[in-house]
């Protein structure tokens, strides 16, 4: 426990550090973060990071991840979607030439993955990056941590009816009601002091949004650490396990956000 707080502390600290600073360092922080989520998806599939899959993967990720002032593709007349179909047009045509040395599997997971890594941070970046950048990524972090904290001291005080046992033994509905609670709660007074969207009944399903689909992030990456019989997504946080760990919920959060055209 004391291993977990000291790491908790030093980590959270140095990191909303980097989203004050914003810029390249906060980007940066974006960027290895990403490439070690990545890394922990491809391990667990028992990918090697650095083999022709592996880095597949990461050029996959980097490509949906990578802010526009930062790379642009037009020097060779394609935008950033049409050299992702065509990666994948290639992947597809490796599984022929290697003669399913590299499988269809494989190559549907590299996609995924890389989808899944790549424009979760992608947009977490993208949020910073708005005029009111700051206010909104505390907002959705405040929600998001509000979320975990009271989903897990309503379980444990009255969790009787499992969530979803066959993906996340411990979790119960009353947790994910008590979490969706606080979110609001705190979410509430949060925009008091420091309103993000004009409309209260805007504020209100933003709220619920978020912390809804944070819960069914995490049950994504605990749906992913089962398939695979992996505790945790990797050790790179003492105490807490893997960057995947960390942020399973945002990533999956700011996606939807995103087409739901809050951003």
């Amino acid at each position: 426990m004391k291993q977990r707080i000291i790491t908790g502390v030093i980590a959270g600290a140095a990191f909303i550090t980097l989203i004050v600073i914003g810029n390249l360092p906060f980007a940066l922080l974006m960027i290895a973060l990403a490439t070690i989520a990545m890394h922990e998806l491809l391990k667990m599939k028992r990918i090697t990071p650095l083999s022709v899959k592996g880095l597949s993967g990461m050029v996959f990720m980097w490509l949906l991840l990578l802010p526009e002032n930062m790379v642009s593709f037009h020097w060779i007349h394609l935008e950033r979607l049409e050299l992702f179909l065509l990666l994948i047009i290639v992947l597809l045509a490796l599984t022929v030439i290697t003669k399913n040395k590299f499988t269809f599997d494989e190559a549907g997971f590299v996609i995924l993955a890389s989808a899944y890594v790549g424009l979760g941070f992608h947009y977490f970046m993208y949020a910073r990056f708005l005029e009111n950048g700051l206010a909104m990524i505390f907002f959705i972090l405040i929600l998001v941590w509000a979320t975990d904290s009271g989903a897990y001291f309503a379980g444990r005080s009255f969790g009787k009816h499992k969530l979803w046992p066959e993906i996340s033994p411990k979790k119960t509905i009353e947790g994910s009601l008590g979490g969706t609670l606080l979110a609001l709660i705190i979410g509430g007074v949060y925009t008091l002091f420091i309103p993000v969207f004009a409309s209260w009944s805007v504020t209100f399903l933003f709220m619920l949004v978020v912390s809804l689909t944070g819960q069914l992030g995490d049950l994504v990456e605990s749906a992913f650490k089962r398939h695979y019989a992996v505790k945790d997504s990797g050790q790179v946080l003492p105490g807490h396990g893997g960057i995947l760990d960390r942020f399973d919920s945002l990533i999956f959060v700011m996606p939807v956000i995103y087409l739901l055209g809050f951003l």
